[in-house]
């Protein structure tokens, strides 16, 4: 596995792959932070075009991603990655209407465990996925930075951290 870090608004995030693609986006807090293992290889030029693309995003210009993704997971948790990339940019939807669109109307928790265990959060957008009632819920870089991303989306924020999580 080949990694380097990018540095964001949102802290340096760490990129790691593959030569079928990227495999993990981490996060430099919380729990979808994500530690090179032993094994792997400091490549800073390993990731040309997903830096790039990312700094688009985070810049405004670019809504969505054309990289190559080695996402892992369960059938299930494939599935409900598959929804997420279907979230449109600077829209919402909640866990039931992922639960909906995959078919599996009753398997609400499932997907948001699912949600939760996403691989390469921001280019799989699972910061789109809000609370039946609208709220913020669990995200792996943190709800701050979850905030971050939704406003950078809406045009709502002006591409500053903000540290209040209130709407």
């Amino acid at each position: 596995m080949n990694y380097t870090y990018l540095e964001t608004p949102l802290g340096e995030l760490l990129l790691a792959g593959n030569d079928e693609g990227l495999v993990y986006i981490g996060f430099p807090e919380g729990k979808g932070k994500v530690k090179p293992g032993d094994d792997w290889k400091l490549q800073k030029d390993y990731f040309t075009d997903a830096s790039i693309q990312l700094g688009e995003y985070f810049a405004g210009s670019r809504r969505e991603f054309d990289l190559p993704l080695v996402p892992h997971g369960t059938p299930f948790q494939l599935e409900v990655l598959g929804a997420l990339i279907e979230v449109p940019y600077g829209q919402t939807c909640t866990y039931k209407d992922i639960a909906i669109r995959i078919g599996r109307e009753k398997a609400v928790r499932a997907v948001g465990a699912a949600n939760g265990r996403n691989p390469l959060p921001i280019v799989i957008p699972c910061h789109r996925v809000i609370g039946t009632d609208g709220s913020l819920t669990g995200f792996g870089g943190g709800l701050v930075a979850k905030r971050f991303l939704l406003d950078l989306e809406s045009r709502r924020g002006q591409g500053q951290l903000s540290m209040e999580l209130s709407a």
